[in-house]
């Protein structure tokens, strides 16, 4: 938690200090009223005072409640500041964070999970933080000053009130042993309940489809329940405490009263109003105490969730990165367009076995290089190696003569056009689409209409009420899925990239406008580079070289009539698509 909190800057740290003087001098004030009062209660019994003289008192009470209030509203006020916007550079944090990513950490922190240390954990730290400059600040210094001024009182009194503060304590750490460890599991199940509801919205269709809405309700209906429950055991937990502060303040309260008695009784007429003066104060502080503490409880309450939150929140902050930036930026190459995987072996991180072994081919400027096999041969895998999606774990990717390695990822990225095998759309216009990751404003109206036209979506984009304004639901919900994949393409086509990489891109599309599609992006893009996954052979039929890979490993490579002669897994693919006359005649 402190390793957080570290992360406060300059000017908030002076704020901090300015709270600490406030808050002082507010508990101050506090403590000067019962003083007062018992001014006042000596005035009333003493024959020589005056209205005047007991006015005045009465005053100077109203003065240090008027001022405590204000204080506290000063305070009130920059904690909400101070909790606002460090929550707000936190998140901030997370997100850049999460987005330096590789596919690797995400999914060991699964999806669901850090949408719950974004919001939940970081609310939890920002409504400590807001309490805590109020209530831990205050209670320490209240019950310090006010023991302080109870210790020149009466040693009894201040032995009874050592007695409560001694029952809090203890109970205040039966109750943290306890909870603590239950915290860090509310956390993990709010995880489980976050994820269960985003899968449940995700595939919604294929759920009402099946009719597997008693199937989902169990499942969210399980993990709920483990939460509620957990939940509850918590709060009955602390539910033990309000009963216990009640008692120990009442039990205070009778205490000074039954001690006073006894005082009172054995003492001197002219001391009496003395003593019962002292017994009003002691009341005071006394309770003054054990509101500190009760406040500090309350802290207690949230301290156990705000340190599992933060060691959430730290385990995504320290997380190393598997893919990490390299130092080139910008660099003149004598190999412009070019691809090259060298010997390349690439396995996941906890996989025991290789997905690919010993791959390597070139690709040069202008050359499309198609890529096919059976399903889980590799192929996405291979080429998602390209844009460090994963890092090879032998061998080396070049891109231009260089290891992607060493490029900084903005480099290598502005470099590709990538368009993956499901189409991804954002909340927006198809314009705003289109041109995603325009940052610097240097994709034109003309360069997105030319896209959207070489992508052949200007059959539908033309036909919607705005045309390249016209609105795209979160995930494309308001357009087909072909629709979706034409403007990921066009997307893609709209950065004009050295080189474009299609994973399986063209499987959403009926055969003749792929065939259309291609013709265009062909003319559009002789200069580019094209790495292209299949699974259709007339999609890769005029490709300049096919790579064929089987269980990871390259078993062809060459042309497609080259593959026909001397390649049999492309020849058993090749004729389970078309037959053997339309294939001689390609």
């Amino acid at each position: 938690m402190l390793k957080l909190l570290s992360k406060f800057k300059f000017t908030e740290y002076l704020m901090i200090i300015l709270s600490v003087i406030l808050m002082y001098v507010q508990v101050n004030l506090e403590l000067k009223i019962p003083d007062y009062m018992k001014e006042i209660t000596e005035l009333i019994n003493t024959d020589s005072s005056t209205m005047n003289d007991i006015l005045k008192q009465g005053l100077y009470m109203l003065g240090c409640s008027f001022g405590g209030l204000l204080l506290a509203v000063i305070g009130g006020f920059i904690a909400a500041y101070l909790s606002s916007k460090f929550s707000f550079n936190l998140r901030n944090r997370i997100f850049k964070k999460v987005q330096s990513f590789s596919t690797s950490e995400i999914k060991k922190f699964q999806t669901s999970s850090l949408i719950t240390r974004t919001t939940n954990d970081v609310t939890q730290f920002e409504m400590f933080i807001a309490m805590g400059l109020s209530m831990i600040i205050r209670a320490p210094l209240m019950a310090f000053m006010a023991v302080g001024k109870i210790l020149n009182e009466n040693i009894e009194m201040s032995i009874l009130v050592g007695c409560c503060v001694l029952t809090l304590l203890i109970t205040i750490s039966i109750i943290m042993f306890i909870v603590i460890p239950r915290f860090e599991k509310v956390q993990k199940l709010i995880d489980k309940v976050n994820g269960v509801t985003r899968e449940n919205l995700t595939g919604i269709r294929v759920i009402k489809a099946f009719n597997a809405e008693d199937y989902q309700t169990n499942r969210f209906e399980e993990v709920n329940n483990d939460l509620t429950n957990t939940q509850l055991f918590n709060q009955r937990v602390f539910a033990v405490m309000n009963p216990i502060m009640t008692i120990v303040m009442n039990g205070l309260t009778l205490g000074i009263y039954i001690i006073g008695t006894f005082l009172i009784l054995n003492a001197h007429m002219i001391d009496r109003i003395d003593i019962f003066g002292s017994i009003m104060v002691f009341t005071q502080y006394g309770m003054q105490v054990i509101m500190s503490f009760l406040m500090l409880a309350m802290i207690f309450m949230m301290w156990p969730r705000v340190t599992v939150a933060a060691k959430r929140i730290n385990e995504v902050l320290d997380e190393k990165l598997s893919i990490e930036d390299g130092s080139i930026k910008y660099v003149e190459t004598e190999e412009v367009g070019t691809v090259e995987f060298r010997n390349v072996s690439f396995k996941y991180p906890d996989a025991d076995e290789y997905l690919l072994n010993n791959i390597s081919f070139k690709a040069n400027q202008g050359d499309v290089i198609a890529f096919i096999g059976s399903t889980g041969s590799g192929k996405s895998t291979l080429i998602n190696l390209v844009p460090r999606f994963y890092d090879a774990t032998e061998g080396e990717v070049l891109v231009d003569g260089i290891n992607v390695k060493e490029y900084k990822l903005e480099t290598l990225y502005n470099k590709i056009g990538y368009i993956p095998q499901k189409a991804v759309m954002f909340t927006g216009t198809v314009e705003s689409n289109v041109a995603y990751g325009n940052t610097d404003n240097e994709i034109t109206i003309e360069d997105i209409n030319t896209a959207i036209e070489i992508a052949q979506a200007n059959e539908f984009v033309s036909k919607m009420d705005k045309g390249i304004d016209s609105h795209i639901a979160r995930g494309g919900t308001n357009i087909s899925g072909g629709q979706k994949q034409r403007l990921s393409i066009a997307r893609a086509i709209a950065r004009k990239p050295e080189i474009y990489i299609f994973d399986d891109s063209f499987s959403a599309l009926d055969y003749k406008t792929d065939s259309v599609l291609r013709k265009a992006l062909k003319e559009y893009t002789e200069e580019s580079t094209m790495l292209i996954v299949a699974q259709r052979i007339g999609t890769i039929i005029n490709a300049d070289k096919i790579i064929v890979l089987d269980d990871g490993e390259c078993v062809g490579m060459g042309t497609h009539k080259e593959l026909m002669e001397n390649c049999e897994v492309y020849k058993e693919i090749a004729l389970s698509q078309l037959s053997k006359e339309e294939l001689e005649n390609a």
